[in-house]
Parts: structure tokens; C-alpha cells; sequence
């Protein structure tokens, strides 16, 4: 009886780090994306399958509709103010505020006036 040698590939998996802001320099997460007229707007710092952090801006009156996401949902207000609605209740966020909106719970976001947030997704 013959052994049987099988070789395995292996993958080098490049792990994305920190992406589209400037490294060793301070900077303010608030200037870092810009608002646009009728829109909102999204810079992604981080993604992987762990994690996933996004800058948003919001002009007045816009939003991102109710829906759930695998992970719990951490947002900060860089700047303005923003309505976060979890099952049917809703928050008012002004700057330096935060707010968990929990795995698996329908949320949506609103821009009340221009708006500026961090979003860090736990998965």
C-alpha cells in the first residue's frame, strides 16, 4: 500500500488595515468627508469580516432606510444632527453623542440638519 501525499495550497490572505485617511497625523474625523447637496456620502476606513468602520455625511433630509445588519452598529455624531430610529423608537444625536443600534433590530438614519457620523460595526 502506496501513502498518498497531497499538497495543500496556501493562500496569503493581504489583511486590510486602516485605508483613505492620512496615517501618523491628527486629524478630525469630521473633515475627513464632505457633505454634498442632496446626498449622503461615505468613506469606508475599515472593513473586514470582524469589522467594518465607515465615515457618512448627510445633507439635510436625507437618509439610509430601515434595515438590520449582522453585526451591533456603534454611531458617533462628528457634527450636526442626525435621527436614529431603532424598532420604531427614535434618538436625536448631536455632536460627541453616541448610540448602539443592536444586531439583528431594524434602524434607519436621518439627516435632521447636515449631519456627520461614524458608523463601527461589530460582526
Amino acid at each position: 500500500m502506496k501513502d498518498i501525499i497531497t499538497a495543500k495550497k496556501i493562500t496569503t490572505v493581504k489583511r486590510e488595515r486602516i485605508k483613505n485617511i492620512p496615517k501618523s497625523e491628527v486629524v478630525a474625523l469630521r473633515d475627513q468627508v464632505a457633505y454634498q447637496e442632496g446626498q449622503v456620502v461615505s468613506r469606508t476606513l475599515a472593513q473586514n469580516p470582524a469589522v467594518s468602520v465607515t465615515l457618512f455625511s448627510f445633507d439635510k433630509g436625507e437618509e439610509i432606510s430601515s434595515h438590520k445588519s449582522g453585526g451591533d452598529a456603534f454611531v458617533t455624531c462628528l457634527d450636526g444632527v442626525g435621527k436614529i430610529t431603532i424598532d420604531d423608537e427614535e434618538y436625536i444625536l448631536r455632536e460627541g453623542e453616541s448610540i448602539v443600534m443592536p444586531a439583528g433590530h431594524p434602524h434607519a438614519v436621518y439627516g435632521e440638519e447636515r449631519f456627520k457620523m461614524m458608523l463601527v460595526v461589530v460582526f
